[in-house]
């Protein structure tokens, strides 16, 4: 058990925590959440001994063993496979025991030495560390390489191995999943599922978030809030405190009304059954959680675009990569309503297809086609880097294409919480998590109709990346996206691509059997091609002459007959009940509905709304169905 004890905690001026006083239970899995800057890290930090408190004491078990996440890594000779070993000290102790006493001849000293290597299971070691970086996306020949030659996105990798390394009863990781991609953060999640011992996670990645922890703490006004539950418990909960709160309540309602709206539309344009499915659900989740995040300090969106237009780039038989081809046949065609998700392991190409369609790079063979009417949006972490560093975000701004005045640019910059004396302070006094935001503030005021997305989530805070969720499905144009956020990609994508041993392939599935697929290959060595055929289910079907082809066309127009006029009374019927749901939304919203004269007025509208509720859930699930059917016949 940890107990904080009326503690209090500043940093320069700020005061992050006054007298603050909880339990942390041993085997808790908790989740440490708050705002960038709200004193998430320092926190780690004071329970790691590494600061001081102005007031107030930490207890700690005795002989309670830490392990934390190290945010810096200099430059080393040793190889990646030691630096991991290392990590465990009682392990290169006993090791350098062993040799001394290799040397002199002490043999009995050496039997109690070899027994205490196999208390801590020392002659597996080597292969917990092995196992730790290729889980982590190393390749086995990366093993042997000096951390030195390593990239600073690669060596929070390193950090990380080490830190699971490191034998611990209480783990404290301060967003570990940053710069890993989607497979690495998978396989993070499942070894963090089995560890024994108490976690102190910090993290935007709220999927990631759900799957790990069992317990919340947030941060909120120089206090700390507790919570039982994962992270979409601690929405739900933290929405009915709100709720009570009638100004925030009238919000809530607004909200709502924008998720049903959404939903609508999705609805009039899904076409696959099976993401369809997924996506609805988590629409609905959405919905239910969007109270939890009316008081957030971002709201943006991505501007009306002037010129849409339906075809916007085709590659065909494109090759990408540097000086050999990393994969080659891409074949796809991008269209205005066209959502993307590329999935993939690190290094499988990801990032250099979206290079390669910004224009940042050129392509091995091959073509893209362009449209005229092509603007594109290309955000990834170099972007970030490149800023200006002496330029301000109103300058930022100022500098794109089309004339707004000051204040309008003060009024889109305050949508991601760039406000007062802030948008008039140099860039290079930002912290990470805010130079990505004006970097994606600077991609949205550009009015692109194609998105070019490289983890957009990296370094923001679950605030930030609920407010991109949010303005992502409303916009307008097409995506292409990288990212681990599985949030993100559930509720604004709606196909996914995956890269693999150099083969490019649609996935036909959703997310989850992505992950079903990755806990049996992750690391299989097979056949690429006989693979990716597999998981796209790209068979390709014999050539017919032309009467077959008409017969084909004439028998599956009979067959989707009356699927088609199911699928019609369907939708009107959806669109009536979603209809009456926003005008019972808009009474629920009036202040005098809450008063005592109207209270049967009141109960009766609440019943409605369940029933309607309860009816469009039914009559979504039958369209899905039809959906399926349909699908059955392309």
């Amino acid at each position: 058990m940890i107990s904080l004890n009326n503690i209090m905690l500043i940093r320069g001026s700020q005061i992050l925590l006054r007298h603050v006083s909880l339990v942390i239970h041993k085997g808790y899995r908790t989740g440490v959440i708050g705002r960038n800057g709200c004193g998430k890290t320092s926190l780690f930090r004071a329970l790691s001994g590494d600061i001081a408190l102005e007031e107030g004491e930490i207890e700690m078990p005795n002989g309670l063993r830490r392990s934390s996440m190290a945010q810096e890594t200099p430059g080393s000779c040793r190889s990646a496979l030691d630096f991991v070993l290392d990590a465990h000290v009682d392990f290169r102790r006993l090791e350098e025991s062993i040799k001394q006493a290799e040397k002199g001849g002490k043999n009995l000293l050496l039997a109690d030495l070899f027994g205490k290597l196999e208390e801590i299971d020392g002659y597996d070691i080597t292969h917990r560390a092995e196992r730790l970086l290729s889980g982590l996306g190393f390749a086995v020949d990366e093993f042997d390489r000096p951390v030195s030659n390593f990239s600073g996105g690669w060596r929070v990798r390193l950090n990380l191995a080490a830190s699971l390394m490191c034998p611990s009863d209480l783990l404290m990781l301060d967003e570990p999943t940053n710069h890993l991609d989607l497979e690495a953060t998978i396989w993070l999640e499942q070894w963090l599922q089995g560890y024994q011992g108490t976690i102190l996670l910090i993290s935007h990645d709220r999927a990631f978030l759900d799957s790990v922890i069992n317990n919340v703490i947030s941060f909120d006004s120089g206090g700390l809030d507790c919570y039982k539950g994962n992270y979409s418990s601690y929405e739900k909960q933290r929405a009915e405190k709100m709720a009570l709160q009638q100004a925030l309540y009238v919000k809530q309602q607004r909200r709502k009304s924008e998720i049903q709206d959404f939903v609508r539309r999705f609805s009039a344009k899904a076409t696959k059954a099976k993401q369809a499915q997924s996506r609805l659900k988590e629409l609905h989740r959405m919905e239910d959680i969007a109270p939890a995040h009316v008081d957030s300090p971002f709201r943006f969106q991505f501007p009306q675009l002037d010129e849409p237009s339906s075809y916007l780039m085709q590659m065909d038989s494109l090759s990408i990569g540097f000086d050999k081809p990393l994969v080659e046949k891409i074949e796809l065609n991008v269209r205005s309503e066209s959502r993307f998700g590329l999935l993939g392991f690190n290094g499988s190409g990801k990032s250099t297809l979206l290079k390669i369609l910004s224009g940042q790079m050129q392509q091995l063979d091959g073509d893209i086609i362009r449209s005229k009417k092509l603007k594109i949006g290309y955000f990834a972490q170099h972007q970030v880097d490149e800023l200006d560093q002496q330029a301000t975000p109103i300058e930022l701004i100022q500098k794109e294409e089309g004339y707004a005045s000051e204040q309008q640019i003060r009024d889109y910059l305050g949508g991601f919480d760039f406000r007062g004396t802030r948008v008039s302070e140099a860039i290079k006094n930002f912290s990470g998590g805010e130079k990505a935001r004006l970097a994606l503030a600077k991609v949205a005021w550009q009015k692109p109709n194609l998105l070019l997305l490289d983890e957009p989530t990296n370094h923001l805070d679950l605030e930030m990346c609920h407010a991109l969720t949010v303005a992502l499905q409303s916009y307008q144009g097409a995506m292409v996206v990288v990212s681990h956020d599985r949030h993100l990609l559930v509720n604004t994508v709606d196909e996914f691509y995956s890269i693999h041993k150099g083969v490019f392939a649609e996935f036909k599935g959703d997310l989850k059997d992505y992950e079903k697929w990755l806990s049996t290959q992750t690391f299989s060595d097979f056949d690429a091609q006989g693979k990716a055929a597999e998981m796209a289910s790209a068979i390709a079907p014999p050539k017919l002459d032309k009467k077959e082809k008409r017969q084909q066309a004439a028998n599956r127009r009979k067959k989707l007959a009356p699927l088609s006029k199911q699928e019609r009374r369907l939708e009107a019927e959806i669109e009536k009940i979603q209809s009456k749901l926003t005008k019972i939304e808009s009474s629920l919203g009036d202040d005098s509905m809450y008063l005592e004269a109207n209270k049967n007025d009141l109960n009766a509208l609440i019943q409605e709304q369940g029933a309607l509720k309860s009816k469009l859930v039914s009559s979504e699930e039958e369209w899905l169905e039809v959906q399926e059917e349909i699908a059955n016949y392309s």
